[in-house]
């Protein structure tokens, strides 16, 4: 497993070593302990699975207060995402700022995105899933988000009107939340 930093301080990609033959292929997704020899050491208490049916379905950009703000390791295992981040820590020198990723079924990549970012993804294939570790339980009266098109980051997402849930589509705008990091 490679652990690619980015600019972000503790947001990694992460790129398993995939074996393949005429089988298929094999990885490992997970494993604490190169975690560990790596300097991440979080203990996940729970997985996550979605299903998005159409092309353009966007998710987010979803975070949690503390005392149950997360950590989410992200891995995409049938089709296609776009997948964002914005750093909410007050103290990083990336606060405000959002960054995207590609994360598909054949690139295998992973992301690592730790407490204190907003984070969703947009489906560039239809029936795309997506697997994802959480370090925290999902807790209703944490739950938080940022609209998607928000002006202040002015996010390039692949689609122009995406498919969002009724709670998406209502979300604050980020001068309208005090954020908790």
């Amino acid at each position: 497993m490679e652990f690619i930093k980015t600019e972000f301080p503790g947001l990694f990609v992460i790129k398993p070593h995939v074996f393949k033959d005429h089988r298929g292929f094999f990885l490992e997704s997970y494993s604490q302990r190169i975690f560990q020899e790596n300097g991440i050491n979080i203990s996940f208490a729970q997985d996550n699975h979605s299903l998005s049916v159409e092309k353009g379905v966007l998710r987010g950009l979803h975070f949690q207060h503390p005392p149950f703000a997360q950590t989410k390791l992200i891995r995409v295992t049938h089709g296609a995402i776009y997948d964002v981040v914005v750093d909410l820590r007050k103290s990083s020198p990336m606060y405000g700022k959002w960054k995207g990723f590609e994360l598909t079924e054949s690139n295998f990549l992973m992301l690592l995105v730790p407490q204190g970012f907003a984070h969703g993804f947009c489906t560039c294939e239809p029936n795309t899933e997506v697997h994802y570790k959480v370090d925290n339980f999902y807790s209703p009266e944490h739950d938080y988000g940022i609209r998607w098109n928000d002006p202040s980051f002015n996010i390039d997402w692949p689609v122009k009107e995406p498919v969002l849930s009724e709670k998406d589509s209502r979300l604050p705008f980020f001068s309208d939340i005090k954020s908790p990091f």
